[in-house]
């Protein structure tokens, strides 16, 4: 119900996107999709626990900038009141990152057994993929297209080419789908195996600083791991995130407020990011 409900979901942001100059209220909205407003507006509420109104203030250009203008949700000071000493120790609290070594992805992986399995969810379908030691690979998959899902299994077996890969699920695929489908805290930290330079993996550890349903930007996240000028390179070290929401690159957009790209595309990472402002605004 919950993935059908973001399918239902991403039309109305998609055609809200295409005609965002005509400010189209919720029975345009209703009357573009086929369906009532009444309708609409039930999706809505159980999918996000707001009305479309209040959900398409959450991805506004305005309500980004509020937040990213606000200082107590700077990542040093969120680490602060956490009483951590570093932002890098932040993760803990939720996920735990290892770095794969060397020797696990010499010769593509050789030694590495990886297992992996599609779930619904609720941002659409997960292909989500792990190592004995933990989360190595989850990307969204584009619904009901049987293509899309070979598609991108194509594209994780070529990440690391001679490991070993069996369509299974695993205990960690599991927890890692719970942790993804709701903002409670598990008992542990779930494991992330990741292949990553150590750049890639210091960007990884600050994306795991934002707090959830806040914002920052690519200047800021280089300038939380000391390297100012490194906004580029922070740029395309998201791009290459290959956790997708636990990792929350989707936290990151430009300082003009504006959301911009995403591997798994905009409309989603509105969607992700009006959900998780939903679900913690405390107003």
């Amino acid at each position: 119900m919950e993935q059908t409900h973001y399918t239902t979901i991403a039309k109305a942001i998609a055609f809200l996107q295409k005609n965002a100059t005509q400010q189209p209220q919720l029975e345009d909205l209703a009357k573009a999709m086929h369906v009532s407003p009444f309708h609409l507006q039930k999706i809505f509420t159980e999918w996000a626990g707001v009305s479309p109104k209040k959900f398409l203030q959450y991805i506004s250009i305005q309500h980004a900038k509020e937040l990213l203008n606000k200082p107590e949700y700077n990542l040093f000071n969120t680490t602060h009141q956490l009483g951590l000493s570093s932002t890098s120790r932040l993760h803990d609290l939720f996920v735990n990152i290892e770095g794969m070594t060397p020797g696990e992805y010499k010769n593509n992986g050789q030694t590495l057994t990886i297992y992996y399995y599609h779930y619904p969810s609720l941002f659409g379908t997960v292909l989500i993929a792990n190592t004995h030691k933990g989360i190595c690979h989850i990307s969204f998959v584009d619904d009901s297209f049987v293509d899309d899902i070979e598609t991108e299994i194509i594209h994780l077996k070529n990440r690391l080419s001679n490991a070993t890969y069996i369509h299974q699920e695993h205990p960690l695929q599991i927890k890692a789908l719970t942790t993804f489908n709701t903002l409670e805290k598990q008992d542990q930290p779930l494991p992330l195996h990741i292949k990553g330079t150590p750049f890639q993996l210091k960007v990884w550890e600050a994306l795991l600083t934002i707090p959830t349903g806040k914002l920052s930007t690519y200047g800021a996240i280089a300038n939380n791991i000391e390297q100012p000028k490194a906004s580029r390179a922070v740029g395309t070290a998201i791009g290459n995130n290959p956790i997708a929401f636990l990792i929350p690159c989707h936290r990151v957009i430009r300082a003009t407020g504006i959301i911009g790209n995403y591997m798994w595309g905009t409309v989603r990472k509105k969607a992700i990011i009006g959900w998780e402002s939903a679900k913690t605004d405390t107003e």
